[in-house]
């Protein structure tokens, strides 16, 4: 039987008395969902890398308790620190790019606002609240995938800011339809890099003023020769390839 995977903030743990506190959330899925009783086993990461076999004592009104038995072994994290930069896009189309970028290992996701993107941010509550269901759907894919420490999901950000951002991780590569180096010719510029930013575009692709000022900025342009991807399609990929050639998917 698969296992029965839970999310805990580090600070539900109390690890010398050897227990955990189960939130709200989580607890109405375990309880009315899984219909799980005390007794039962269960697993609790702490979104730090960090995965506890426990077993469930108790309910409170909001709330369950649950017995730390041990820390188990969780899969290995890729040796690879990568930041991925994605178009906004329409629909739930960002939302498929969260969760297959959690499931890839993507350690930070930039939303990017772009000259061409339908979509735009009108507001700081709106941002939040794209904020907070991107988080969510991050969180159950790390269960779904066994992953135990958390894509790091930042505010939206404006294209031109964050070119211009020296605090990001070099090598930069701009995935873009045209006008770039081949895939394999950025890699050989990157060599064996741990740090790697990349960005994909919306779905509108880039304009020529934003390649322009990224190439100004000293970011390659790359270009997959002969696939045509959308927007959504394009950010798994890169992410698989960048994976693929850098971290752990060999």
């Amino acid at each position: 039987m698969a296992r029965r995977r839970f999310f805990a903030p580090p600070e539900a743990f109390a690890l010398t008395s050897g227990f955990v506190t189960l939130g709200s959330k989580e607890t109405r899925h375990l309880k009315h969902v899984l219909r799980m009783q005390p007794g039962d086993e269960l697993f609790v990461f702490d979104g730090k890398g960090n995965e506890y076999r426990c077993q469930l004592v108790a309910f409170g009104v909001n709330s369950a308790t649950a017995d730390i038995i041990e820390q188990v072994k969780i899969q290995s994290r890729s040796n690879l620190e990568l930041t991925l930069a994605v178009g906004l896009l329409k629909g739930d189309k960002f939302d498929l790019v969260v969760q297959k970028a959690t499931e890839l290992g993507v350690n930070r996701l930039i939303p990017v606002t772009t000259d061409r993107a339908d979509v735009k941010i009108r507001n700081d509550d709106e941002a939040e609240r794209k904020l907070s269901r991107w988080r969510r759907i991050a969180q159950e894919a790390m269960k779904q995938c066994g992953r135990a420490d958390e894509v790091a999901i930042e505010n939206p950000i404006e294209f031109h800011r964050l070119i211009k951002d020296r605090t990001i991780a070099e090598p930069r590569l701009l995935f873009a339809e045209r006008d770039g180096t081949s895939f394999a010719q950025a890699c050989n510029l990157a060599e064996s890099a741990s740090h790697i930013t990349a960005i994909v575009g919306s779905e509108g692709g880039w304009s020529d003023d934003e390649i322009r000022h990224a190439r100004q900025e000293a970011w390659t342009i790359v270009t997959l020769e002969g696939r045509t991807l959308r927007a959504e399609t394009a950010a798994i990929v890169v992410a698989t390839l960048l994976q693929h050639r850098f971290g752990d998917l060999k």
